[in-house]
């Protein structure tokens, strides 16, 4: 193996109200070529920015007991699509990984505290799944319908998923043809949490997308690029699912937030908790050392040639780095592993 930088060409943020978009790094096609938009969006959250690298603590709650993902697997899915994915949840606290490893990622998150001084939990575990392989709400989801999707899960009359509003985190993933409210035009995944007058709960939850027959160009970036890059070759998938891989940068972003501001009320920056800019809005498309604007930063290519950042169980994965408040710049596994 060896380090290679990688260029990337135009990439795009878009801003969206109501609840936290996952924009990362993706070429969004309604930005014009060289406006400062392609470099650093609209909002200019990108590292160093004066504006919004003041992370803060609203005083909200933050995950410090062990944290439980229970997934919802909307849609059909692939046995091996679900173990890329479940490998990687379960790299999250997987201590004896290769160097640089999802795990020592993960020790970025740690850093964040509640108002006790506790921090976030080293403990991150797959807990219980559901399958909705018959699309019980359509093929066309809402963002108040994903609500009704999770409803459904937790209050199914045969194995319904455990109700944890402390630590447990409820991921729903919709196979690659769903169509979700804003998918592939502003978001490939947000989170929020649910309504006690839909679900009769407030739990933390987030949303994902598999966007291989959707949008690979802008979801599964820069696993797949849009037809209007022309002379952009995509990069290598490391696990062999251009849609899978893309899915599991947004995942890591999503789990990361929810860690850190699960009730939309604990670490952001920026003063709008309707849309607030937090850990990994911050590093939006940094992936390596030196990564900003257009560049990805140092990566590693394996001896396939596919391109990743940090190793998980016996996966390798490209994860998004995030924001580490202590030292005010983004971190990957490489500064705590």
């Amino acid at each position: 193996m060896h380090r290679t930088p990688v260029l990337l060409g135009l990439i795009a943020v878009a801003t969206l109200q109501i609840v936290t978009p996952v924009i990362g790094y993706r070429p969004w096609p309604h930005l014009k070529p060289n406006s400062s938009d392609l470099m650093f969006g609209g909002s200019k959250k990108f590292e160093g920015s004066s504006e919004f690298v003041h992370m803060r603590y609203h005083m909200g709650p933050v995950l410090t007991a062990s944290i439980t993902i229970h997934t919802i697997w909307y849609g059909r899915w692939q046995k091996s699509q679900k173990k890329i994915i479940r490998e990687f949840i379960n790299s999250i606290s997987a201590v004896n990984a290769k160097h640089p490893s999802v795990a020592g990622w993960w020790k970025t998150v740690q850093l964040y505290t509640d108002q006790t001084g506790s921090n976030i939990s080293r403990t991150v575990s797959l807990g219980e799944e559901k399958n909705d392989r018959f699309y019980s709400h359509g093929k066309s989801l809402t963002r108040l319908s994903i609500q009704s999707v999770i409803k459904s899960a937790v209050t199914a009359s045969t194995k319904p998923l455990p109700i944890n509003a402390k630590s447990g985190l409820y991921l729903l993933l919709t196979s690659d043809d769903v169509h979700v409210q804003d998918f592939c035009g502003q978001v490939c995944g947000f989170h929020y949490f649910t309504f006690p007058s839909i679900v009769g709960y407030t739990l933390p939850y987030a949303w994902v997308g598999n966007s291989a027959k959707l949008c690979p160009g802008l979801c599964a970036y820069p696993f797949a690029v849009p037809e209007y890059m022309q002379g952009l070759k995509p990069l290598k998938s490391p696990n062999g699912d251009v849609g899978i891989d893309g899915m599991i940068s947004v995942i890591g972003h999503e789990v990361a937030e929810l860690a850190t501001n699960p009730l939309v009320n604990a670490w952001y920056a920026g003063q709008d908790p309707v849309a607030p800019v937090e850990i990994a809005d911050l590093c939006e498309g940094i992936y390596g050392t030196g990564g900003g604007g257009s560049y990805m930063g140092q990566l590693l290519n394996d001896k396939f040639g596919a391109t990743y950042n940090m190793n998980g169980i016996r996966r390798k994965y490209l994860v998004q780095w995030v924001w580490n408040h202590i030292v005010s710049y983004c971190t990957g596994p490489n500064a705590l592993d």
